[in-house]
């Protein structure tokens, strides 16, 4: 199953970019067997985007056709790391070619890309900074092939 990360804001060379890239490297390694990877990242310039809403139909035209959708959102559902991998890896076996998580700016998303979401999920009731949900996103997009592969990265 692809994975695309579809978020507002560009990640310029620095230490989340170096992470996130690295997150995403382990995670096609790992999770390949599994049926898990790809995955690509996919930005919309918010300097282009300035508004919720024009920044919400920018993310929901980089959603492939198909695909699930799974936006990250304060409101959405808090799960465990072997939740995830579960949904993820459930995902996967009932034959889901794409699934793409929504990340919005710093004003959060446009109510018509959450409705266009069947999932949402949070990491938590604090607000997280957009570029730092990325590579929270990507390092458990890794602990779930992880936890997939039974590899000793996930010490629960």
């Amino acid at each position: 199953m692809r994975i695309h990360i579809c978020a507002v804001g560009r990640l310029k060379s620095g230490p989340e970019k170096a992470l996130v890239d690295d997150y995403l490297k382990r995670f096609d390694r790992t999770g390949r067997p599994f049926g898990l990877g790809p995955a690509a990242v996919h930005e919309v310039d918010e300097r282009k985007a300035q508004t919720m809403g024009v920044q919400g139909e920018a993310l929901l035209r980089q959603i492939p056709d198909a695909a699930l959708v799974c936006c990250l959102d304060e409101r959405g559902r808090k799960l465990s790391s072997p939740d995830f991998a579960g949904l993820l890896q459930g995902w996967a076996d009932s034959g889901q070619g794409d699934a793409c998580f929504l990340i919005g700016g710093a004003d959060g998303l446009d109510p018509s890309v959450r409705a266009r979401a069947q999932h949402a999920i949070s990491f938590g009731a604090m607000v997280w900074p957009h570029m730092l949900v990325r590579v929270m996103l990507a390092e458990q997009l890794y602990r779930a092939a992880t936890i997939s592969a039974g590899t000793p990265y996930h010490r629960a």
